[in-house]
């Protein structure tokens, strides 16, 4: 069963009516269990659960030191490009807005490469708009070419391809996927994405297990919360982050919770989602499934990160733009959004420090080996 065929039994789901039968009791008791079910998930989203956020921030936090430690590991993005032909009402990049558009030759993939590393990054995440026009497979694959030279890893956040496309730069170095749903109703899926090859829900929605197919070491998924009212988006992103760990048990999961910010071109409101909601979704993934990874970007104020930081979080972004090559001399292309956190690596490395926490510039198998010893 695909995922798009597992959750079809939450399409006329009544989530009201089921957060209206749920008592205190209800919470208290799924808090006590050791695993818990997609219902009891479900519940720690729901309002009533606001009234126990102390106690599920405890276990939150005794989860993920348990099977993860006090190791941060951070990386940033790289924009390779900003060229795209959706268009998506919720991004700078729609076609449809007026921005400097720009790609980056591989020399200037080089020079952004050096700036990069010369900060202590090993991880870098590689960023396109959706244009195989400008940015076609074989770009990618000579760009992730250069980029092996620097990085220890390689994760691409760029459109959805075949299984054969994602086998084609696996094999020359990339080894993470990060790819976001937006928003998992289909519906308002729809109605957000005007035109383009990315109004293809399912062809979206079937991306990261493509990529798992294709033997990708780690994928990272997510809504982009604000599109639709954050309780269902949570709990279906917690499903797919399940699905995937459970039928890809070699394959690192990892979600983000990315909320909507600021851009150029935005073109309507989006349902509010406040730091408590935030701190709330974090909390119910973190006790719904404790072995997956939570990263947290600079779409984030620098000291909400930084408060989060016990809650479950296991990657963050540092020394980060969102501008066509913005970490070397001159930025080419206008950004995507606008940052939150603009604190450099080395000022979120020692924040890490004073908190207790191990910044981690290497992978994660390295890592577990670290914690063990």
């Amino acid at each position: 069963m695909s995922f798009y065929q597992s959750i079809q039994r939450y399409q006329s789901f009544d989530y009201n009516d089921f957060f209206k039968g749920l008592t205190e009791d209800h919470i208290t008791k799924i808090l006590r269990k050791d695993r818990i079910s997609e219902e009891d998930f479900l519940a720690l989203l729901s309002p009533k659960a606001t009234l126990h956020l102390e106690e599920m921030a405890q276990k939150a936090n005794k989860l993920s030191l348990q099977h993860f430690g006090k190791a941060i590991l951070l990386y940033t993005p790289m924009y390779l490009a900003n060229y795209c032909v959706n268009r998506c009402l919720y991004c700078s990049f729609n076609t449809d807005t007026t921005i400097k558009r720009s790609k980056l030759t591989l020399e200037e993939i080089e020079r952004e490469a050096q700036a990069i590393t010369a900060t202590g990054l090993r991880h870098i995440l590689i960023l396109t708009g959706e244009s195989k026009g400008q940015t076609p497979v074989s770009y990618i694959v000579e760009a992730v070419k250069v980029l092996k030279k620097y990085f220890e890893s390689i994760t691409i956040e760029i459109y959805s391809l075949t299984e054969e496309e994602y086998r084609e730069i696996i094999e020359v170095g990339v080894d993470g996927l990060t790819i976001y749903q937006e928003v998992y109703d289909e519906a308002i899926y729809d109605a957000v994405h005007l035109s383009g090859p990315k109004k293809d829900y399912k062809f979206r929605l079937d991306a990261p297990e493509r990529a798992c197919r294709a033997k990708i070491r780690s994928v990272n998924i997510g809504a982009l919360l604000g599109l639709n009212d954050w309780h269902k988006e949570a709990f279906i992103t917690g499903l797919h982050g399940n699905y995937l760990q459970n039928k890809y048990n070699d394959v690192e999961v990892s979600i983000s919770l990315p909320r909507l910010r600021p851009h150029k071109g935005s073109l309507r409101d989006y349902p509010l989602v406040g730091d408590k909601d935030l701190v709330q979704i974090l909390l119910a993934l973190k006790i719904f499934l404790p072995y997956i990874g939570i990263t947290i970007s600079t779409r984030e104020k620098a000291s909400f990160r930084d408060h989060l930081i016990p809650l479950g979080i296991t990657k963050m972004s540092a020394g980060v733009s969102t501008e066509v090559g913005g970490h070397s001399s001159s930025s080419k292309g206008d950004s995507q959004f606008e940052i939150s956190d603009t604190r450099s690596v080395e000022e979120i490395k020692e924040t890490l420090y004073a908190r207790g926490y191990q910044p981690i510039f290497k992978n994660w198998m390295d890592i577990e080996k670290d914690i063990d010893r």
